[in-house]
């Protein structure tokens, strides 16, 4: 194998991609008053919404360890990429970083480059996408990380929550000012900054017309979008994000539209409800 991308279990990966033999994802944890939750194929959503939803607590989240990172550098692939959870919101970035440099002083030197996202879920999915798309169109290892640097920069990622309040808990809201609007159902829009921290994009009444604002904004800002594919990840909230999907492709000329689940760390985020878009 030439190459090998590997992801943090923030991301999301369709079942085509799991299946190529090029993916590799490093597990996150997740504890809910103690009990411990591995971001891995064993992750339990239904379980997991129920303990968030009967625990006054909010769970709380550990990135892997750099050694996790080492371990998944092996192996024979000569040219290893590496996309993270936003360097803003988990220390999964630097684990990479640092893990990288474990390497190439106890195994020996190896092409390994780590991508900040600035993103997360889907975010992290359509980057890694692009990847793949470089080095199956033969692009040298240089070009190919030049090019996926080119594409996160231009990357919207923006989300609609029922509540914020796990991410209230999280203090992933620290730069926002307090929203106090629940009487009218008022829904924040989200979205990241270039440099990957959370920000508020606009508002909407009800989640239906946040997610119709959400949906005309990012196809509004996204540029050359049929050079594009838009990613879609919810949390428990499969008719909505097929309904999304369905009108982004009417209104928009997307290379392609796909729709995920999301893992354990994005269900932590998005909470019961949440739906994410990135292009």
């Amino acid at each position: 194998m030439s190459y090998k991308i590997i992801v943090d279990s923030c991301c999301e990966l369709p079942a085509k991609l799991k299946e190529s033999g090029h993916f590799e994802t490093v597990s996150l944890e997740i504890f809910v008053d103690g009990y411990r939750i591995v971001d891995d194929e064993s992750f339990d959503q239904a379980d997991f919404l129920k303990r968030m939803k009967e625990s006054p607590n909010c769970p709380r989240s550990t990135c892997p360890s750099p050694e996790q990172y080492v371990e998944a550098y092996g192996g024979e692939a000569k040219r290893v990429y590496v996309v993270t959870l936003s360097s803003q919101l988990s220390g999964s970035y630097n684990s990479a970083q640092l893990g990288k440099k474990l390497y190439q002083e106890e195994r020996g030197t190896k092409d390994i480059h780590v991508f900040d996202s600035k993103s997360a879920s889907v975010g992290e999915t359509v980057i890694a996408m692009k990847i793949q798309e470089c080095e199956e169109a033969g692009l040298a290892y240089e070009e190919t990380i030049a090019r996926t640097d080119q594409f996160i920069e231009a990357l919207n990622t923006s989300f609609v929550l029922e509540s914020l309040e796990a991410l209230r808990k999280n203090g992933r809201l620290s730069n926002i000012k307090a929203f106090v609007a629940g009487a009218l159902n008022i829904k924040p829009v989200m979205g990241a900054t270039p440099e990957g921290t959370i920000c508020q994009l606009g508002q909407a009444r009800g989640m239906a017309r946040a997610v119709d604002k959400m949906i005309r904004d990012l196809i509004d800002k996204t540029k050359d979008p049929q050079e594009k594919i838009c990613g879609i990840s919810h949390c428990n909230a499969a008719k909505r994000a097929l309904a999304a999907a369905e009108k982004i492709k009417e209104m928009g000329n997307f290379k392609d539209v796909f729709v995920v689940d999301t893992a354990g760390i994005s269900s932590l985020y998005a909470s019961d409800g949440g739906i994410i878009i990135v292009a």
